[in-house]
């Protein structure tokens, strides 16, 4: 299976794409939009195996591109906020050899490229025509063949949390099966709306918004998301669900003071993925939308989603990332065998949606498959009903005079003191113990750390207890709202 067949499961005049106060594209207006820029792309010389740089704003323009680029070539998409150094590194390391950007715009991206290739102007106009500027190319009639469920349809990079990005080859195929879980999972069909929130550069916000197509739904999307236009959008477009990492749930969850406020009336459920959430922001927000809050599990190289909460009446578990959803999940040891259920280990996944490995990185290769299974880098445990709980980055983890301490158990125990916005904890250098534990805390309203100190002591086991607690504004964050904790801890505790 492959993206071209995935706008086939909605009627013709249902709507697909919903832009707010622009315009609305029904699945054959989808399907005809994406069939031309395909036809244009292919005259310009645009063929499979070609890397295709996307560097659009958030919005329809970057998913219609996405749907025409991926049939034809293999699509790049890229933060638009990079700068000229970091758009030549992603451009560099993915061979991109076109360049697609909106009228007059992207200055960074196109100086990085420089001389590579064609540079493609592209704009979603508000009648819903995509309109391309293609600098004078020569049109050649160049008849574009079907892709490959082999054929890779988007690189990715890993978000380098604790290394060097790495490339990660998305096929159709491992698309294809990450959406048909997806779909299955939240029971997803013609009657839903998602609203978009997530950016579309990273795989969770573009694999739930095809997911949407998939089921014949509607996706909302706004030219540019802010939580403050969450609620006049939601009012508008009344989801039956939306997905985000914890840290725009919680912005959302700011922005309003009253239990299922408009806009939740056909709301169905909320999902949270791409960062740990809290058991206690999971509370808060049941209890203002009225609904249940799914977190899952994803990374990129599982083209996104690996585990979830089950929708009522099955059973979910605040803190834990739920079952696997079509992919086996294993807990491995150090050498690579499975350990029994309750035992802490490293995560390995497998599954149809699981890349083959990296692009041009053996050594990479070596260190994270093992008999078939992709060792995520994640701690873990497996309770006996299969529900998943996460307990860090295995390289995350604190080591206090050889006892292995997990940091999101104490954010955790300190984002459940009623005055604690945020917690981020980390290790920081100790002459006697080797390390110390640290964290840096956003509150509500003012605290004295001693305070917190005293919270956590009465919760954990001594050696747990935080020896330094850094009072911040804001706690830093990948675009996609993933916590690195390393450029945490070089921020307010450098070595």
């Amino acid at each position: 299976m492959t993206i071209t067949g995935l706008l086939d499961n909605g009627p013709d005049a249902r709507r697909a794409m919903v832009v707010p106060e622009g315009p609305t594209l029904s699945y054959a207006g989808l399907r005809d939009l994406a069939f031309e820029t395909i036809q244009r792309l292919s005259a310009i010389g645009m063929k499979r195996g070609d890397r295709v740089a996307i560097v659009l704003p958030r919005g329809p323009d970057t998913i219609a591109m996405f749907l025409a680029v991926a049939q034809v070539a293999t699509a790049c998409p890229m933060n638009s906020a990079y700068t000229e150094g970091e758009f030549r590194f992603y451009l560099d390391d993915t061979g991109a050899t076109f360049l697609i950007v909106p009228p007059g715009d992207a200055g960074e991206a196109r100086r990085a490229f420089g001389e590579r290739g064609p540079v493609i102007e592209a704009a979603l106009d508000r009648q819903g025509r995509l309109v391309l500027e293609t600098g004078g190319l020569p049109q050649r009639a160049l008849p574009s063949s079907a892709p490959d469920p082999d054929d890779i349809a988007l690189v990715l990079h890993t978000s380098g949390t604790t290394s060097r990005p790495k490339r990660v080859p998305l096929r159709h195929r491992n698309l294809m099966a990450s959406v048909d879980n997806i779909v299955r999972h939240y029971r997803l069909g013609p009657d839903d709306v998602s609203l978009c929130v997530m950016p579309l550069f990273h795989v969770h916000g573009l694999v739930c918004a095809l997911a949407t197509f998939a089921s014949g739904g509607t996706v909302v999307v706004p030219p540019v998301f802010s939580p403050m236009g969450f609620w006049p959008v939601a009012r508008e477009a009344r989801p039956t669900w939306f997905t985000a990492s914890p840290t725009p749930h919680q912005f959302i969850l700011m922005r309003t003071t009253a239990d299922r406020p408009p806009g939740t009336e056909r709301l169905r459920f909320v999902r949270s993925c791409s960062a740990a959430l809290s058991p206690t922001q999971m509370a808060r927000m049941e209890a203002r939308f009225g609904v249940p809050v799914l977190e899952a599990y994803g990374m990129t190289e599982a083209s996104h989603q690996m585990a979830s909460n089950p929708l009522p009446p099955g059973k979910r578990v605040p803190g834990s990332v739920g079952p696997g959803t079509g992919v086996e999940i294993a807990i491995l040891d150090d050498a690579g065998r499975q350990r029994e259920s309750g035992s802490t280990g490293e995560v390995a996944i497998r599954g149809s949606n699981v890349i083959d490995g990296y692009e041009d990185n053996p050594e990479a290769n070596a260190a994270s498959f093992t008999e078939g299974w992709f060792r995520t880098g994640d701690l873990g445990t497996i309770d006996g009903n299969g529900y998943l709980t996460l307990l860090g980055r295995i390289k995350e983890l604190i080591n206090r005079a050889g006892e292995k301490i997990s940091p999101r158990e104490i954010d955790e125990v300190l984002e459940s003191h009623p005055v604690v916005q945020e917690a981020v904890c980390f290790g920081i250098p100790h002459e006697t113990w080797g390390e110390e534990v640290a964290a840096a805390v956003v509150l509500r309203e003012p605290l004295k750390t001693e305070e917190l100190v005293r919270y956590c002591r009465a919760r954990l086991a001594e050696f747990k207890v935080p020896r330094r607690i850094y009072i911040v504004e804001s706690i830093p964050r990948t675009p996609t709202g993933k916590v690195q904790r390393r450029f945490v801890a070089e921020q307010f505790a450098p070595r």
